[in-house]
């Protein structure tokens, strides 16, 4: 686009009628086995869950400054504000901060190729992240107009994240100045994953005492345990590491998985899903709780594509004890007669564990998870805490 195009298109917060309409232009490529009217009912009734009221979901248009309401706006995506943790070397106090989670970025078939969607990413930093000299944005540039209107609601983030599957270059180059450089920057978008093919009769729950399964009423409480583990893990991180994407990080950052973080991905993935699977089970923990070293593991499944896989959110483990975490796993996939199991970025303490028993850790080529850090410092020099999948959106 030329400078006078793209100065006259900025960055609008939706209103409900442009949020109808992106939610009807996704559709056909996101809506999977929903029919286009569940596919609209299933996000209507997530608006109302805890991870995105209150504005904490926001959907936003690429649209004409001189008609932002327009249903023909160039394309969209959606931001989610949650809390995460921040700590800088220099110090084991853990800073709570305010952090996004960026999705459905979709532009429709007849505009693609002109550069909106890159525009729109590159505005997005300008209202999830801060204006004031806290955050590390350069100065917004002349030949783009106007900075996009501040939205209340939105902004103050200290890092956001995406899941690319477009591959590490679209996001990587759309940086919040005219370079094309800058975005977000993939990390580690690695799996580790078990077939096991059902042999004989579905077996019940083990009951034996020494672990509790979860349902999902369970998992709010888990996650509050959880938060307070994680804060623990942050200040005990060493400051330098071979084992860290940068040996020397300038800062650790996480999200956390309460406040329906954690949860969304089981109403999600099984809404309308009742003729493909059953299950009630979406974790199991070990008794008694050891808070020092708690054991404990969640999932969602997939149905798309078929056949089903039990997906891990979260994993809090040690190598002794994961052999047998995954066993109980294993389990609840067999019971609900899953085949597959699936781990994202599984500890480098655990890979050897996860290959003896029987695990295979690969690349992927798709929801590739990519971070933007508007702290002090270059995103490179951060490194990502628990990137699993319990963040994604």
């Amino acid at each position: 686009m030329s400078h006078s195009q793209l100065a006259s298109l900025t960055l609008f917060r939706a209103t409900p009628a442009q949020v109808l309409e992106s939610r009807k232009r996704t559709w056909p490529q996101w809506g999977g086995l929903l029919t286009k009217e569940q596919f609209l009912e299933r996000d209507a009734i997530m608006d109302t869950m805890e991870h995105a009221v209150d504005s904490r979901m926001i959907t936003w248009v690429l649209a004409p400054r001189g008609d932002p309401e327009t249903l023909d706006f160039m394309c969209s995506c959606e931001t989610y504000k949650r809390h995460g943790l921040v700590r800088y070397p220099r110090s084991a106090e853990v800073q709570e901060v305010t952090c996004y989670g960026v999705a459905s970025v979709f532009t429709p078939p007849h505009k693609r190729g002109k550069g909106y969607a890159s525009h729109m990413m590159r505005l997005l930093h300008r209202v999830t992240a801060g204006r004031t000299s806290e955050y590390n944005l350069p100065e917004f540039p002349a030949e783009w107009g106007a900075p996009p209107p501040e939205v209340q609601e939105a902004g103050k983030g200290m890092f956001s994240v995406l899941y690319s599957d477009v591959g590490e270059e679209f996001y990587k180059q759309a940086g919040p100045g005219i370079e094309n450089s800058g975005g977000w920057e993939a990390r580690d978008p690695i799996s580790t994953i078990w077939k096991f093919p059902q042999k004989g009769e579905v077996q019940q729950f083990d009951t034996n005492g020494e672990w509790r399964w979860l349902k999902h009423s369970d998992l709010d409480t888990l996650w509050k345990k959880d938060v307070q583990y994680i804060r623990r893990k942050m200040e005990q991180l060493p400051v330098s590491s071979p084992e860290y994407h940068t040996e020397n990080p300038k800062a650790f950052a996480t999200y956390l998985p309460d406040e329906g973080v954690g949860s969304f991905h089981i109403f999600r993935s099984m809404f309308a899903a009742d003729n493909i699977i059953s299950m009630d089970i979406w974790g199991v923990e070990k008794k008694p709780a050891n808070n020092d070293q708690p054991i404990y593991a969640t999932w969602s499944v997939d149905v798309r594509p078929l056949p089903p896989t039990l997906i891990v959110t979260r994993l809090c483990t040690t190598p002794s004890e994961f052999p047998d975490l995954l066993r109980q796993i294993q389990q609840a996939a067999r019971r609900s007669g899953i085949e597959k199991v699936e781990i994202w970025n599984i500890p480098k303490d655990l890979v050897t564990a996860a290959t003896e028993t029987g695990g295979q850790t690969f690349e992927r080529k798709e929801h590739l998870p990519a971070i933007k850090w508007y702290g002090a410092g270059e995103t490179v020099e951060v490194e990502w805490v628990l990137n699993e999948k319990f963040c994604w959106c």
